[in-house]
Parts: structure tokens; C-alpha cells; sequence
């Protein structure tokens, strides 16, 4: 089996180039990402390794196929990059949907004390022999209420993290999780009643833009906003302006709807043409990771497992579990009920 992994970095590499010794396969990285001027590069290859930044809609599919792609690999949860419907009865698509759900949880954790506690301020003054406390006061976590948008595995390990630092915890999501001991509430009322809000939720139709301008005016004033799932859950410019007018208190960003063409490269020698993100990084209460999320070495060790086993279930053993369906609707709801591969 060859395998063509796009949008390779020097992360990803140790862990997948392990695997290939022990199971004997071959990887061609390419540090481009796939898109329809670079599916030529897979040609030859039964499987494709993509990211979340990779492109693949219809006429990548078509090329991949042409090429003699048999399975499309997401070494990662999210497939919205992903034209799902087209790939029926072209390419077998499987992903991770759990690598390392405290990874992304605890960041967002992180993420949060770091704002709160102006961390990150701190650091900076220090480094300079400054030790003033001067405009460095936070507040506490405990007593105050978290509202998380979306319950499944890494939801529910942000919940636990917030119960113990004594937070009140509400949560909305369209498939409420039963018998989880979780207080659901509408997303209205969530915004109306949570000190900090955090998404932890898929991007699709239904999502996209969810916390736009009307969103944020039902929030409490002074709110701390978190999101490490999908950048496009998010109107960023009616972010911008919810800061601006203070009525969001401070946001903690791992993703950003335009981050395809931005995240995981390096551009501090360059002037940064999105002037959307460059204003919200400018802002004193904003904090920007670059999709870092889910960067811990036991998440890229299951990441890389995971996509591997994946790949050689549907090639040899003719079904996987984490084979996903556009008549499915999702992972788990399965008209053949995992007894083979979708076509």
C-alpha cells in the first residue's frame, strides 16, 4: 500500500513513518495541501491522507479517484472540508472522531485561565524586569456559569474540567447526551446566562455562523468566548465588532473561519493580508492559537494509529467503523450497521 500525505508536517511525520516500518507501507509526504492543482501529486497511490485544511470537493474527488485512490483518510475528526455525498461510490472516507478529546478540552482550559488570569501579559512583563501587577486583575473561575455548546466526547471532558474549578455548567446541543447529568438549555438562554461560552461543536449548515451578530447581543456583558472546533461557528467580524463595543469581555480562538490559507505557516516576515484577523490578534483581550488544539504527542500517536487502521480495515478486512456516509448522516447511525464497507 502506498499512502500520499498531503499538508505534512515535521509533527505529523515520527508517528506515521513508525507505523509504515511496522506494517510495511509506503508514505509520500508532500508539504502542499491537496487541492484540485495538486491531486495529480496522489496519482499511484491506493490511500490519501488529508487535514483540515485540505480541499476536497468534487473535482478532487474525481482526480483522486482517476488516480487510483481507493480510501480518503482525515487524520482528524472534523470532514466538513470534505464533499461527502460526491465520494459515495468514489472513495471509501474514514476519520479520527476521538485522538485525544483532553487534548483539545484542556487547551481550551488553557486557553481560558491564560485570558483571565492575563497569563500571557504577565509573561511578557517579566521578560522585561517589569514586575508590576498594575492592569493584571483577573477573576475567578469558581461560582461563575460555563455554557458549552456541544456535548460529545470533548464537550463533556470540558464540562468535567469546569465542574472542578467549582464553575456552574449549562449546555445546548441539538442531540442532548441522556443520562449525562447535564443541565441542556436552549442556545438562547445559554448566551443569556453564561459568564463563558465555548464551542465544542461540528461545522455544518446549521452551525455555520451560529454566533453571529444576534447571538452576541443576548449575551451577558463582559463575556469570555472559547472556540477550538471550527473557526466558521464563528462571524468574525461580528466578533470584532462585539469587542469593540465591549460587549464580548474577551475571546480565546484556536481556529478562525479563514485559517486555511493563514494557519500552520509562517508569516512574520510578511504583512498579514487578512485584516480581519490582524485586528482581532491587535485587540489586548483577544488570544490566537494556530490550530494547536489538539497538539500533544499521545493525540498525534492515536491520530497516526487510528488513520492507519482505518486505511487497512477498509482495504483489507472490507469495513470500518469510522467509515462515514452521507446516508448516514453520522458515525454511529449506520443503515448496515458497520457490517461492511458504505458501497
Amino acid at each position: 500500500m502506498k499512502l500520499a500525505f498531503f499538508d505534512a508536517k515535521p509533527y505529523d511525520r515520527p508517528h506515521f513513518d513508525l507505523l509504515a516500518s511496522e506494517r510495511g507501507f509506503d508514505i509520500a509526504y508532500y508539504d502542499t495541501r491537496l487541492d484540485p492543482g495538486t491531486a495529480r501529486l496522489a496519482a499511484g497511490c491506493e490511500a490519501v491522507c488529508v487535514f483540515v485544511n485540505d480541499e476536497v470537493n468534487a473535482e478532487v474527488i474525481d482526480k483522486l479517484r482517476e488516480g487510483g485512490a481507493r480510501v480518503l483518510a482525515l487524520r482528524c475528526a472534523g470532514y466538513n472540508n470534505v464533499d461527502v455525498r460526491h465520494a459515495y461510490g468514489r472513495l471509501h472516507v474514514v476519520h479520527v472522531p476521538a485522538y485525544s478529546p483532553y487534548a483539545v478540552a484542556e487547551h481550551a482550559m488553557a486557553l481560558l485561565l491564560t485570558s483571565v488570569r492575563r497569563i500571557h501579559k504577565a509573561f511578557i512583563r517579566t521578560r522585561d524586569f517589569n514586575f508590576s501587577l498594575n492592569g493584571l486583575a483577573g477573576f475567578d473561575l469558581h461560582g461563575k456559569t460555563a455554557g458549552v455548546v456541544g456535548t460529545g466526547r470533548i464537550g463533556r471532558v470540558f464540562i468535567d474540567i469546569c465542574r472542578g474549578f467549582g464553575m456552574n455548567v449549562i449546555a445546548y446541543d441539538k442531540f442532548p447526551a441522556k443520562d449525562a447529568g447535564i443541565e441542556y438549555v436552549t442556545f438562547d438562554e445559554l448566551l443569556e446566562k453564561s459568564d463563558v461560552i465555548s464551542f465544542h461543536c461540528p461545522l455544518n449548515a446549521e452551525s455555520y455562523h451560529m454566533f453571529g451578530a444576534d447571538a452576541i447581543e443576548k449575551c451577558k456583558k463582559g463575556v469570555v468566548v472559547i472556540n477550538t472546533s471550527r473557526g466558521a461557528l464563528i462571524d468574525s467580524e461580528a466578533l470584532l465588532a462585539g469587542i469593540k463595543s465591549r460587549r464580548i469581555g474577551a475571546a480565546c480562538l484556536d481556529v478562525y473561519e479563514e485559517e486555511s490559507d493563514i494557519f500552520f505557516n509562517d508569516f512574520s516576515g510578511h504583512i498579514m493580508d487578512d485584516d480581519t484577523l490582524a485586528r482581532l490578534i491587535s485587540m489586548p483581550n483577544v488570544i490566537v492559537t494556530s490550530h494547536q488544539a489538539f497538539l500533544t504527542e499521545e493525540a498525534l500517536s492515536n491520530i497516526a494509529r487510528t488513520t492507519v487502521d482505518n486505511i487497512f480495515s477498509i482495504l483489507d478486512e472490507g469495513a470500518c467503523a469510522n467509515e462515514l456516509c452521507y446516508q448516514c448522516g453520522k458515525v454511529g447511525d449506520c443503515i448496515k450497521n458497520r457490517s461492511g464497507k458504505c458501497f
